[in-house]
Formats: C-alpha cells, sequence, structure tokens
C-alpha cells in the first residue's frame, strides 16, 4: 500500500502546509518504509536539510531516492546527497521510467517480512463499522462495562483502530473500534484518510462485522457501500440501529425499519437486525449473543451425503434451465469451507447456470440446513475441466 503525502514545508505557517506536514507526519508514523524523493538536478535544498531532521530519528526505514536522473552523467552527481545522512541515494527517473524495474525490487526487499508464521487464535474478530458520531465507541464501552475508549460528541474522535478483548460465555471476542468512515470526496489528507485506510483493514480482518446505524437518520449512500464491501468479501453481517431511546414508537415501527433495510440494503436480507440504546443499555448485551450464534452457524459444517440428497430434492422440484435450450445438469456438491461455509457444486458446464438459479440454490441451502445470519458461498465447476466459475 503507497501513500503519497503533500510537499513537506517544516516551519511555513501557511494553512494548508501546516495539514499537509499533519499528515505527512502521520504517515511516517505509519509506514514500514519511508521514501524520501530528492530532485538530483536541483541538488539538496535547505528544505531536504530540514526534512531530513524530521526523518532522522526513522533512519532505519528510510530509502533516500534521488529522482529526474536522467543519464549516467547525472548520476554521478547524486552522492551529493550522502550529506543528508541516509546512505546512498537511490537513482532513478519517474517520468522515463528510467530504473524504475530495479527500484521495486529495492522496496520490496526493504520492507520488513516476518517469517514466523501468526499464532492461531480461536477469538472471534468484531469489526465496529460505521460513519461517524453513531456510537461506534459508546457501544463497545456500554459491552465492556467501562470507559476503553474516548467517548465524546466530535465525529472523527477515534482515529486509530483499537482492539479490545472481551471473554463471554467462554468465548474471547476481540471488538475493533474503527474510526467512521466518510464520503470518499469528503476525505482531506491527514487524519480522516487514514482512518478510512484503516477501517477497511480492520472489515478484512474480522470474522463479524457490525454496521452501526442512526436511528434517527436515513440509511445513507454510504452506509449502503459499508455494508456491500462486508458482503462481498463474505464477512458475517449484523446490522444494529443505534440510539433506539430516541425515536418514537408504536407497534408496526419495528417493522418499518425493517422494510426500510429491505429496500435500502436488499443485498443484506439473510443477516441480522438489532435495535439497541448504547446510551441507555437497552438490549447491549444480546449483541455479545448474536455475535457468538452467528459466528457459530458460519462455522458449521453439512456431511457430502446429506448435500447430495439435499441437491437431488432441489432440482427435481425446480431443474436447472437455460434460455439457450442447452441441457444443464448439476452432478453432485461438497461443502469444502467453513467461515464462510463455501459449497462446491460439480455441473457440466457452470456458465450454463444462471444466476437465477444460483440464488435459488443458495436460498433452498439456507431453508434446509438454516445457516442463520451466516454467509454462504457457493462455486460452480465444470466436472472435466478444473475452473471456478464464482
Amino acid at each position: 500500500m503507497i501513500v503519497d503525502t503533500g510537499g513537506i514545508i517544516p516551519k511555513s505557517d501557511d494553512r494548508i502546509d501546516r495539514a499537509v506536514r499533519f499528515q505527512a507526519e502521520i504517515a511516517i508514523e505509519e509506514a514500514d518504509l519511508i521514501l524520501f524523493m530528492v530532485d538530483a538536478l536541483v541538488g539538496i535544498t535547505d528544505l531536504d536539510l530540514q526534512i531530513a531532521k524530521i526523518l532522522s530519528p526513522y533512519r532505519e526505514k528510510v530509502l533516500l531516492v534521488a529522482n529526474k536522473v536522467d543519464n549516467e552523467k547525472i548520476e554521478l552527481d547524486v552522492f551529493d546527497f550522502l550529506k543528508l545522512g541516509f546512505g546512498e541515494p537511490f537513482p532513478i527517473a519517474a517520468v522515463q521510467g528510467r530504473n524504475i524495474g530495479n527500484f521495486l525490487d529495492k522496496i520490496i526487499s526493504s520492507i520488513p517480512t516476518s517469517e514466523e508464521p501468526e499464532p492461531k487464535d480461536e477469538a472471534i474478530r468484531v469489526a465496529i463499522v460505521g460513519k461517524p458520531n453513531v456510537g461506534k465507541s459508546s457501544l463497545i464501552n456500554r459491552i465492556a462495562g467501562q470507559q476503553s475508549l474516548i467517548v465524546t460528541d466530535i465525529p472523527g474522535t477515534t482515529r486509530d483502530s483499537i482492539d479490545m478483548e472481551i471473554k463471554y460465555h467462554q468465548k474471547k471476542l476481540i471488538f475493533i473500534d474503527t474510526a467512521g468512515l466518510r464520503k470518499k470526496k469528503k476525505i482531506k489528507y491527514g487524519v480522516e484518510y487514514f482512518s478510512t485506510m484503516r477501517t477497511i483493514e480492520s472489515i478484512n480482518r474480522a470474522d463479524v462485522v457490525l454496521l452501526i446505524l442512526d436511528a434517527e437518520t436515513e440509511i445513507s449512500k454510504q452506509d449502503q457501500k459499508i455494508a456491500s464491501y462486508v458482503i462481498r468479501n463474505y464477512k458475517e453481517l449484523i446490522i444494529v440501529f443505534n440510539k433506539w431511546d430516541l425515536p418514537e414508537k408504536d407497534n408496526s415501527t419495528v417493522g418499518k425499519y425493517l422494510q426500510k433495510i429491505k429496500e435500502e440494503l436488499p443485498f443484506v436480507q439473510n443477516s441480522p437486525v438489532m435495535f439497541v440504546s448504547a446510551l441507555t443499555g437497552l438490549r447491549v448485551q444480546n449483541i455479545l449473543k448474536k455475535i457468538i450464534e452467528v459466528e457459530e452457524e458460519s462455522k458449521k459444517r453439512i456431511p457430502t451425503s446429506e448435500l447430495n440428497k439435499f441437491l437431488e430434492k432441489i432440482t427435481a422440484k425446480f431443474p436447472p434451465a437455460h434460455s439457450s435450450g442447452k441441457h444443464t445438469k448439476i452432478y453432485y456438491c461438497s461443502q469444502v469451507e467453513t467461515k464462510p461455509p463455501t459449497f462446491v457444486f460439480f455441473c457440466n458446464n457452470p456458465k450454463l447456470v444462471t444466476v437465477h438459479y444460483r440464488r435459488y440454490i443458495a436460498n433452498q441451502l439456507r431453508e434446509y440446513f438454516q445457516f442463520k445470519g451466516a454467509t454462504i458461498k457457493t462455486i460452480f465447476k465444470s466436472r472435466k475441466k478444473e475452473q471456478d466459475d464464482e
């Protein structure tokens, strides 16, 4: 992941310069490798010297790069940059592409890697995601029963993803509190930019994702994008309406909210929906129970013999067909993975299995084997060709 920062002007009081400098400081802290770019045609400048002082504490992860080295003659001049104290500069010409291949090799060899495999952890990792100020940190605090995170009314207070471990009924849950996601066009260089990157990272390493919605505001395009990203990456999703103590309610209120989910998030119809209040504690503890239930469903494994009995029944009830009139046959199926439950269906030609029929099979899997709240992944393979068609 490459982050391009703005040009650093260390001693400027200009508001934009200060913001760029602040963003660069975050990048310097976060990075595994820092590319310190200098201009080979201009030579060492006062700004280069000032930036060198900023980078000096991070010397071990700095790679000095001399740009605009268009030929060998200029390459001889780059050794003046040794004065900056970061060793021999690596010469490139970005516009011409000169030495870029070797430069990429140098970058890869400079990035630290861990040879030891990460120990297997049976904990359930839970990412808390949603727009700013929907009460994510307050919800974790209420669950944990302690003020573990900073909670204020200012959107975007939580800059970093903070992992917090909770034990519940002999199960270990690790909550990842993420910064609020905002629309991309509103993300400025600086804190929010890196917070968004960390939010996506948190979803990627989670088992279960809690999408927190504000019960008093409409479901936004950004909420839809978050939910879509979670589903596309086969993560278990629980939708949580927070601040449920605020709306006026009658017998039809819950039904109206569920209808709203059906209309605006049609691709998450199998995800559980909860109504809670971090402020009052209403039904908050039920979230832990639901997380464990969904996680258990995602680990469920169905024997192959049962799956093939199931396949025989559903194909007899509703045989596969294609508009071309070509013969479509699904021979057998098997569950190959859990978390998410993944089923491979072997057929004569995966391209003949329509989207409608794939949806029918997924729905029937849920009806027969439950998988309450869990994401299901289906793969269709040719029995002759070892080619996936998901």
